[in-house]
């Protein structure tokens, strides 16, 4: 994701902590952000990196669930501060053609 944008002339900066959800890349001047998102970590639907864990599956199941209630929150907060915002996963960032699609129409 990085080289795309730096090869294509966008400047970024990454984790901005001033930003809710401290998003992985913000394009300042585009008021743009991009969550990268591990399918497992942020339970992708439709996925098969999405499994849940066998054991203490209790604590896997909340923990899951409160990832991607707080990024649904961190979302509706930059939203609302006019962010755009886009979700790359980790198996689109792994299809390079279907990643630079995404991407362009993005940005």
């Amino acid at each position: 994701v990085r080289k795309f944008l730096f090869s294509g002339g966008f400047r970024y900066r990454l984790h901005d902590k001033k930003l809710p959800g401290k998003p992985d890349i913000v394009a300042g001047k585009e008021r743009r952000v991009i969550f990268i998102n591990g399918c497992f970590w942020h339970q992708h639907k439709g996925c098969r990196r999405r499994v849940m864990p066998k054991t203490n599956e209790s604590y896997w199941r909340s923990k899951l669930r409160r990832n991607v209630e707080k990024q649904k929150e961190d979302i509706k907060k930059l939203k609302k501060l006019e962010w755009k915002v886009v979700v790359i996963w980790e198996c689109e960032a792994k299809n390079p053609s279907k990643l630079t699609k995404k991407l362009k129409s993005f940005l």
